[in-house]
């Protein structure tokens, strides 16, 4: 990985065998991020993205090998009690254009990524709910 900050902002490069929840928490905490938009671009070979079953409170897991392009990666930079948190979402399609995706739990990347992270000045933690099952924005 590689990247240059301009400001609030942050363009970023992954490289081939990198996985991108690891490197964008290490970047996160290499730039003392605690708030931010993140959206990004490239080619994965395998990732994991899950879907949350409301009734059943939990997500539900979806793997995928093979080449895929990146239409979307989007989602936030927080914390969760004061620690690094992700919420990424990655919509990925594959060589005949069939699109796979959800909340993002993996993928690495098979030849690049592209991320442009967008720095907020602030903080926001996030708190688990019963209610909801899932770990929400607590302001």
């Amino acid at each position: 990985m590689e990247y240059r900050r301009f400001g609030d902002s942050i363009i970023c490069r992954l490289d081939k065998g990198e996985e991108i929840l690891q490197q964008v928490e290490k970047l996160a905490k290499a730039e003392d991020i605690k708030l931010a938009e993140v959206s990004a671009l490239g080619a994965v070979g395998d990732f994991t993205a899950g879907v949350f079953d409301v009734d059943e409170k939990k997500y539900h897991s979806n793997d995928f090998k093979g080449n895929f392009e990146i239409v979307s990666l989007a989602g936030t930079i927080n914390t969760m009690d004061g620690e690094f948190y992700a919420h990424l979402h990655m919509s990925a399609g594959d060589e005949k254009g069939h699109v796979f995706g959800g909340h993002l739990n993996r993928a690495v990347v098979s030849a690049t990524c592209e991320m442009v992270i967008n720095v907020i000045d602030g903080s926001v933690d996030r708190k688990f709910s019963d209610e909801i099952g899932l770990n929400l924005l607590k302001f």
